[in-house]
């Protein structure tokens, strides 16, 4: 069969089958918000991970839930007088125009007190580690407070883009130049959630700042050219998502497609029979990292092969990180705990890749008797000295901002952290080939 023919072919099926990953139309007014339905998601939806995260802070009664109510335009959370009516964060997964798709996160009150009042300034503090733009909201009657500057401060240890926004503006007079001197005019916004005033100003001001908290980065458009064939390894087993392909999955076709190139899907089992029938070698593979090992086999050496884990780490940020802490797992000793994590939650199969596959591939490797510990979610541990390596998954589920944070923890406390993808390659034996396509790493392994 001609090359073209199949490239073709392959193109068009694979447009067909994710054609519903194409974006709806949107309203294109500058500053309006359209709300992606969280409770019907389908594949046109932008994941919890690709979304700008934008998070209102401040202390109770500061306004914080009815300045959501109306940035959104609707009554997205509850509102009363009662100090500490937000008890938990709440999230909406909203379209704010010229950024996209983002997060909007109504924080619990700051200065919450007592020890449950602790535990929800917590999460508030879990919150701002994923958030790209924080909006400080203060009432403007009772002006800043200790608690605000203490977020304020937050912030900017953290390098989080923010705006102080000074709630109920109506109870004030005209308000005179002296009364922002507090803060920088351009980050200040006086607005009236109860009047809805100011508020069209503040969407252009979160815009504004979370437009480069957007900017996309290509998962491996960058790596092929047009018509060139990659043929995607996706094994078909207990742990596999019945009736659906995972988010890194969907996404590494999409960009394929992007490219002008097109995607050949396979399972591990029938790669090596499709490898023989294609009238050409293919310009690269991709495997489900948990294939590896016989995937490596199947593929000619001088065929690029890597993994849809190692392609998100390079997307998250996490890659070279990765490259650098795999060596750790040489260095484990008897008695060592080692981290797995993973950014989403799901139900744990038999088979499960995180608490079953790679500690059994550890053990093999290094021969040790090593204590394994895992983390999901949101739950990553702040205090991380007790691990001897962090295996974190390729993070598909979190935004780049939250793998950044957990990379930086680990290296502030010394911890070395690698990834799933860069971590089974070296267990199997094929690191350097995972990362070929990568010239800058290859050379440095």
């Amino acid at each position: 069969m001609n090359k073209n023919v199949v490239s073709l072919c392959a193109k068009t099926i694979c447009k067909n089958i994710l054609g519903c990953l194409v974006a709806a139309p949107v309203n294109r007014q500058a500053g309006t918000i359209r709300e992606s339905e969280e409770n019907t998601m389908g594949l046109n939806d932008t994941p919890s991970g690709e979304r700008v995260h934008i998070g209102f802070f401040g202390r109770r009664n500061a306004g914080k839930s009815s300045l959501v109510n109306a940035v959104t335009g609707q009554e997205m959370a509850v509102v009363s007088d009662v100090k500490g009516t937000t008890t938990d964060p709440v999230r909406k997964a909203m379209e704010l125009l010229p950024i996209g798709p983002v997060m909007i996160i109504d924080t619990p009150g700051f200065d919450d007190a007592g020890a449950l009042g602790e535990k929800r300034v917590q999460r508030t503090k879990q919150i701002l580690n994923h958030t790209d733009v924080a909006v400080l909201v203060v009432d403007a009657a009772a002006g800043m407070a200790d608690c605000d500057r203490e977020l304020i401060g937050i912030f900017e240890e953290k390098e989080i883009p923010y705006l102080v926004v000074y709630n109920k503006a109506d109870l004030l007079g005209p308000v005179s130049a002296g009364s922002r001197a507090e803060e920088p005019q351009d980050r200040t916004v006086y607005v009236s959630a109860l009047r809805g005033e100011g508020i069209h100003e503040l969407k252009e001001r979160i815009a504004a700042l979370g437009k480069s908290a957007s900017a996309p980065q290509p998962l491996v458009s960058d790596l092929i050219r047009p018509a060139d064939l990659v043929v995607l390894v996706i094994p078909i087993d207990s742990s596999a998502p019945k009736g659906r392909l995972i988010l890194p999955q969907q996404q590494v076709i999409r960009d394929i497609l992007e490219a002008g190139g097109a995607a050949i899907c396979v399972k591990d089992t029938e790669l090596s029979a499709v490898l023989d029938k294609l009238p050409g070698k293919p310009a690269m593979v991709i495997t489900d990292s948990q294939a590896f090992g016989r995937v490596s086999a199947d593929v000619p050496e001088d065929v690029l092969l890597t993994s849809f884990s190692i392609l998100m780490a390079r997307y998250k940020g996490l890659l070279d990180t990765a490259v650098e802490g795999v060596a750790a797992i040489d260095r484990l000793k008897d008695g060592d705990t080692v981290l797995i994590a993973e950014g989403c939650t799901h139900h744990r199969q038999c088979e499960d890749i995180g608490t079953v596959k790679i500690p059994a591939w550890l053990h093999k490797h290094t021969g040790k008797k090593l204590k394994i510990e895992t983390c999901s979610g949101q739950s990553f541990p702040e205090d991380l000295s007790s691990y001897a390596l962090i295996i974190h998954c390729g993070g598909c589920m979190l935004n780049e901002r939250e793998v950044r944070y957990r990379m930086k923890c680990a290296k502030d406390q010394g911890v070395p952290m690698t990834n799933y993808g860069i971590a089974i390659a070296h267990l199997h034996g094929i690191l350097k080939r995972s990362v070929q396509v990568f010239p800058q790493l290859y050379r440095l392994l």
